[in-house]
């Protein structure tokens, strides 16, 4: 279920259509990628953001360049007259394509398999090229042994962004959750007080984006051939 990149994409319907736009990504818009050779796994999620109307789908892939293949250059360039429509109406678009540089899960000793958390928190940075390779450390070394300290925090996952928009950010943390009460734990706030941290977070470029989303729905299996 869980690949070496992922497409990253959030859309918000447009008001009064929720409905409408869930049956459409999960009956048309999500099946179509799964039938893609390269296509592992899809989930969806709803944002948690206070007011926030917007959804949230993590597809999994093999490779960045299964969006090259020709089999998706045909999901994509032909749309269904219901796609076109949907496409043209929703608001909130973000999509972005990582590759995965690292993952650490936390020994499984409740039973849930990390990939299907219950929570989902993307941590979005744009790190200057000087600077990666310390932020980079920071993250691996530091930063994430302390979070999973927290039960809770079952799975971190580091990307490199290769392609997205609207925003240029070019590293893309996912931590996948078994509670909400993670992000208050002890063990998140050591990890947001370190020596390195604090250091890193002194710098003007060190702003990141934080979204929170909740599972939705039953993940979706690629044809994996």
């Amino acid at each position: 279920m869980q690949g070496a990149s992922v497409l990253f994409s959030e859309m918000t319907p447009p008001a009064g259509q929720e409905q409408r736009f869930h049956n459409w990504y999960d009956e048309e818009h999500i099946p179509l990628r799964m039938d893609v050779p390269g296509f592992v796994s899809a989930q969806r999620y709803r944002d948690l953001a206070d007011d926030a109307k917007g959804f949230l789908a993590v597809y999994e892939m093999t490779d960045p360049g299964v969006m090259k293949t020709p089999a998706y250059q045909e999901v994509k360039t032909k749309p269904s007259e219901t796609t076109r429509e949907m496409l043209s109406t929703v608001l909130g678009f973000t999509r972005y394509i990582a590759a995965e540089t690292s993952v650490r899960r936390q020994p499984n000793e409740r039973g849930i398999s990390a990939i299907d958390a219950p929570l989902l928190y993307a941590v979005w940075f744009e790190v200057p090229e000087s600077a990666q390779a310390d932020f980079d450390a920071w993250y691996e070394l530091d930063h994430v042994p302390h979070l999973m300290g927290c039960k809770d925090w079952l799975m971190v996952r580091r990307f490199r962004v290769i392609d997205g928009e609207p925003t240029s950010a070019n590293r893309l943390a996912l931590h996948y959750l078994g509670d909400r009460s993670a992000l208050d734990s002890p063990e998140r706030a050591t990890a947001r007080k370190t020596p390195w941290r604090e250091r890193l977070a002194a710098l003007p470029w060190f702003s990141g984006r934080y979204s929170l989303f909740e599972r939705l729905g039953a993940r979706q299996i690629g044809c994996l051939r």
